[in-house]
């Protein structure tokens, strides 16, 4: 079982706003949280950051030489800085010294370095990325996967995705019986492309996974669905999509509320709401996304991240840690107790 107190390697220089703000997020996060925090990086600039805080108590540095730039190639990069900050993180997890990474930076390098260092899980044939959507239910939030690591997917990757992302909604969010759906442009089952109809009939015929249904644009945000499964072009492009639509809300109420001395003793009179509200809508709140399929906790952040933010992705990065969703993935079967062997199949093919 995962210790109780799990380290996290962050990549301290990963982001736009590296390390600054990684650090000052990750010494926030060793402070609420009860984790140990690994930074791995340039060991003058990340001390350097550090000690912009000097009432906070230190934190591990684990040097690393270099970091993949968002323009590079992630393969050629990866091998070109084998002591890159990234590479050096997976290691940390690799070779038993870290439960989880959190970056911030390139994230086709993070994947890469993941699948590289660390490998898939066994059965798995590609890792997703898994993101926290807000609904319109209080309290309650959706993920959809894959929102960016596979570009074309096969129908048993869908799948993949909805078990996986049905073992987190379970294990981490505490719902019982995660309500799968598959993305499409209308809610018969004879709908979408070829992709789509036949992931349809996996997962319909899959008896670890709660399907009920295609889920339409309209239906993301609704609250019906705990888990939305779609290739990562689709879940990119929606994952963008809803990032802006945040901050459009966000900017608007900035710009409207405080208008003239009525806006300005309402807003005050509001502000615990808007922050409420904003804890529901703003990207940064949920703090990145997991990389499901790989064998370790892996969380991706955006790369505007800042301090909020990478205290969001180390919690996350606990959670999956203390609530074993890496070993959960990969014996589903057992966590489900399935005892009849004759009506059940297995959910992760060869």
């Amino acid at each position: 079982m995962a210790s109780t107190r799990p380290r996290i390697a962050v990549d301290a220089m990963g982001g736009d706003h590296a390390p600054n703000e990684i650090v000052a997020g990750a010494i926030r996060a060793s402070e609420e949280l009860d984790v140990e925090i690994i930074l791995v990086g340039d060991y003058q600039q990340v001390q350097a950051a550090l000690n912009l805080h000097p009432s906070s108590k230190s934190l591990q540095i684990v040097n690393a030489q270099g970091v993949v730039e968002m323009g590079e190639e992630p393969l050629k990069s990866l091998r070109r800085k084998p002591q890159a900050s990234i590479n050096v993180a997976m290691d940390l997890v690799k070779n038993g010294q870290a439960d989880a990474v959190v970056s911030a930076g390139h994230s086709g390098a993070a994947m890469a370095a993941a699948k590289l260092r660390l490998d898939t899980l066994t059965g798995i044939k590609r890792p997703a990325i898994g993101a926290m959507f807000p609904t319109m239910l209080a309290g309650k939030s959706v993920i959809i996967l894959d929102v960016g690591a596979n570009v074309d997917s096969d129908p048993e990757y869908l799948e993949q995705f909805a078990l996986m992302g049905s073992i987190y909604s379970k294990y981490v969010l505490d719902i019982e019986e995660p309500q799968v759906g598959l993305l499409n442009m209308g809610e018969e089952p004879g709908k979408g492309d070829k992709l789509t109809k036949e992931t349809y009939k996996l997962l319909e015929a899959n008896p670890y996974i709660n399907f009920r249904g295609n889920a339409e644009g309209r239906d993301v945000l609704s609250g019906d669905f705990d888990v939305i499964v779609c290739d990562g072009f689709v879940g990119n492009v929606l994952l963008k999509f809803a990032e802006a639509i945040g901050e459009v809300m966000l900017q608007t109420l900035r710009q409207e509320l405080p208008y003239g001395w009525r806006g300005q003793v309402g807003t005050a009179l509001l502000k615990p709401n808007l922050k409420r509200i904003r804890q529901r809508i703003d990207h940064a709140e949920h703090g990145g996304a997991l990389l499901f399929g790989v064998a370790g906790v892996c969380i991706i952040s955006h790369g505007s991240s800042q301090a909020p933010s990478i205290f969001n992705a180390i919690r996350l990065a606990k959670e999956a840690v203390i609530n074993r969703v890496i070993e959960r993935i990969q014996d589903p079967e057992k966590i489900y107790h399935k005892s009849d062997s004759n009506t059940a199949t297995t959910p992760v093919r060869d």
